[in-house]
């Protein structure tokens, strides 16, 4: 039996990405997408702009795409909806979905800091899914789960080994972040060639506060945040896909080998999903690699199918008293699409669809 799914947002880079990974998925069948209004109506092949670097499914092209309609989603019923919609919309379609009922597994950002929604990235916070069945106290019939904003992504799954092996006070990143994370239309190419543009609206409010929700501990009725100073300065570059992040980590413990941080994050692999089969989780999802210029996200963003980040340039840091490294992440795949995908693999095992 697979998950029949409906994908809001269909359109965009994230709902490609999304599109992408479920058609070849072996648990979920995409049964609808929805866009906006002026797709509605049309197949999704004649009408898509796809410019992700894959190759388009032939499964989905004779879908008529429809507009984005409450109460047509409550009336299909999907098993889970996946949303990529913007922010501005996707507040009041997803509440009221939940609200009704559904299964809402989000890219956007609403809703990432209240008390009972889980921001997952299942590799470093598998538990927090249990938030899921406080929500009825909101009033709700139904789940919602959000995926991380994207760089805070990549920065949890890097420092999650290091906050269990070492213990963290405090981090410093400083983020050089792809155009994709900005959408198709979001940085036109007058203001990026020639340029880095060293501001992003809301991100470093985003990394500073979910990081700390993410890397904190569930009590049984909601989240203790993590005790962890985070600072933030996010910048976009002309690059297309994967965000780098240096990182600047201080450290309960002394660090003092290097060869111990490097197998530490090799070695890293969450107890909470290992052996529950979930399709989309990588091998490996920490890569170290050991040359002076590596990660580049032209070389290393698609390690493990995108769902890996890879850290490199690790260093003892005295002036911080701790470590400082690159970590690198594709920021739709891991950042946003992949991992909205492996929420949905983890609400399946955890019996929540």
């Amino acid at each position: 039996m697979k998950y029949r799914v409906c994908v809001l947002g269909a359109t965009g880079l994230v709902g490609q990405r999304m599109v992408s990974i479920l058609s070849r998925h072996p648990w979920f069948y995409i049964e609808s997408l929805m866009a906006s209004e002026r797709s509605s109506g049309r197949r999704y092949g004649d009408i898509v702009k796809w410019v992700i670097d894959e190759p388009f499914p032939d499964s989905v092209g004779d879908i008529v795409v429809s507009k984005v309609d409450v109460d047509s989603i409550v009336g299909d019923k999907p098993d889970i909806v996946f949303s990529a919609l913007p922010s501005a919309i996707a507040k009041d379609v997803e509440l009221e979905l939940v609200r009704r009922g559904l299964v809402v597994v989000s890219n956007a950002s609403p809703y990432r800091m209240e008390s009972y929604v889980p921001v997952l990235n299942p590799e470093v916070n598998a538990d927090h899914i249990e938030l899921a069945r406080l929500q009825e106290r909101l009033g709700w019939s139904g789940f919602l789960f959000k995926v991380p904003n994207c760089t805070t992504a990549i920065l949890t799954l890097a420092l999650k080994p290091l906050v269990e092996e070492y213990g963290v006070r405090r981090v410093i990143v400083s983020t050089m972040q792809a155009l994709s994370g900005a959408g198709y239309y979001g940085v036109p190419s007058i203001a990026i060639l020639d340029n880095i543009i060293p501001f992003i609206k809301g991100e470093e409010e985003k990394v500073e506060s979910e990081t700390r929700k993410i890397l904190g501990r569930f009590n049984g009725s909601g989240v203790d945040y993590a005790d962890i100073g985070v600072s933030a300065s996010c910048h976009r570059v002309m690059v297309l896909d994967g965000h780098l992040e240096s990182v600047f980590v201080e450290t309960t413990r002394e660090v003092d080998d290097l060869d111990n941080v490097k197998k530490v994050l090799e070695e890293y692999s969450c107890n909470m999903i290992r052996g529950m089969g979930l399709p989309t989780a990588p091998d490996k999802p920490v890569i170290v690699r050991n040359e002076i210029d590596r990660p580049q996200p032209r070389l290393d963003r698609m390690e493990g199918r995108g769902m890996s980040i890879v850290v490199g340039r690790i260093r003892i840091d005295h002036v911080i008293g701790g470590l400082k490294f690159i970590v690198l992440g594709h920021n739709t795949i891991r950042g946003a699409a992949g991992t909205a995908v492996l929420i949905a693999e983890l609400v399946v095992r955890k019996n929540l669809v």
